[in-house]
């Protein structure tokens, strides 16, 4: 079989979560890395994810912290995952998610004085399983994802002050429907290139709150003839794009939901078969947020994987 280069799919494409209001967590397995099957068998992987959302952002700008009652959402997401292709054609995954969360809100905003008070919490996040499919072509360069996220995180943690969209669980269950190519860039396979996306569509909510559907996109390239003695490192630079609705229903802020974002994402990846590490930071460069959203100045990725 005829290999195209390094996975560049960690989590094989996973939609998001909140940005207070409204996150889109999702941005940070959409054009990762890692990956992409590359025939039978599986692999067990560990991905941790890092946000700090303390930037008040209205519109396409950064807003004064005044105009919004949220001042700072902090959030360690760990993944725990499993994929396993039965055949070159296909496979499944399934991935747990666990959260730390601290929320500082002024649950006084709007009528002074002002009283930030600050939410610490942890619990297992919304989890994910999926089916893919890669038999499109002989060198499994392209492929499709599909499967459901469901609402096993809690969704209701201190109600009184921490909002819907500022949950560690959505309370939805959502279809997820993704597509990925990957190719050659160069004739002596140097560079490569791909692409992906995935759509993140809420169908069944829970206690008046339905998430804004999510759509995710990315595309890079990669080179492939670096190593340092049996380590194979490649270099991967990508651009990362992200739409988000507006949340609705009765227990929803449509107002401050929603948003467009474009964030480029330099990283590498290191394999030791039958280890591969990844990491990358993902930094806007657009962002065009609807009412007040907290936005984080950068995300950061690492994600550990084992073959086998």
């Amino acid at each position: 079989m005829k290999k195209v280069g390094v996975g560049l799919l960690a989590g094989v494409l996973v939609p998001g979560a909140a940005w207070a209001c409204a996150c889109g967590c999702g941005v940070f397995d959409v054009g990762t890395g890692l990956m992409l099957p590359e025939g039978a068998g599986g692999m067990a992987f560990l991905n941790y994810d890092y946000q700090d959302q303390n930037q008040n952002w209205s519109g396409n700008s950064s807003a004064p912290a005044a105009n919004n009652g949220d001042k700072e959402i902090e959030t360690h997401f760990v993944t725990l995952g499993l994929q396993y292709m039965f055949n070159r054609s296909w496979g499944a995954q399934i991935e747990v998610p666990y959260w730390t969360r601290t929320f500082n809100t002024d649950v006084n905003f709007g009528a002074p004085p002002a009283n930030v008070v600050s939410r610490n919490w942890n619990g297992l996040g919304d989890l994910r399983i999926k089916g893919i499919y890669t038999g499109f072509s002989e060198d499994l360069s392209s492929g499709i994802t599909f499967g459901l996220k469901l609402p096993t995180g809690s969704d209701n943690r201190d109600g009184d002050v921490v909002d819907r969209d500022t949950q560690i669980s959505s309370g939805s269950t959502d279809v997820l429907l993704g597509g990925f190519y990957r190719h050659q860039l160069t004739h002596d396979n140097s560079f490569s290139w791909f692409t992906q996306a995935e759509l993140d569509v809420p169908t069944l909510k829970q206690g008046d709150y339905r998430p804004g559907l999510e759509a995710d996109a990315a595309a890079g390239i990669y080179y492939n003839n670096l190593s340092l003695g049996r380590v194979k490192i490649t270099p991967v630079a990508q651009v990362i794009g992200s739409w988000r609705g507006r949340d609705n229903g009765a227990a929803a802020a449509p107002d401050d939901s929603g948003y467009q974002r474009v964030l480029l994402s330099p990283g590498i990846e290191f394999h030791l078969h039958p280890v591969k590490i990844y990491a990358d930071v993902e930094i806007p460069v657009y962002q065009n947020m609807n009412g007040n959203q907290l936005v984080a100045p950068a995300l950061v990725k690492v994600s550990l994987s084992y073959m086998f």
